[in-house]
């Protein structure tokens, strides 16, 4: 299946925002966890999230690089 860069572009920004709450969620609700091993838990999954925030932003913004042709020609 072939997706244009335009579309991915979008496709990044939805999940990147999607992960960019899940990691906010997770970080604000852990220091209400009064275990120490389950915040601890809690701050790996949100670290995690925002993890996966951050590859979708990369990708985004190479999609548009690549939508502007600043990686090469546009086909």
């Amino acid at each position: 299946m072939k997706i244009s860069a335009q579309l991915c572009l979008w496709l990044c920004a939805v999940f990147g925002l999607i992960c960019a709450g899940a990691a906010l969620t997770a970080f604000t609700g852990a220091a209400s966890i009064p275990d120490a091993a389950e915040r601890e838990a809690s701050y790996g999954y949100a670290g995690f999230w925002a993890f996966l925030a951050f590859v979708a932003l990369v990708f985004g913004v190479l999609s548009w690089m690549m939508a502007k042709g600043k990686l090469g020609p546009v086909e």
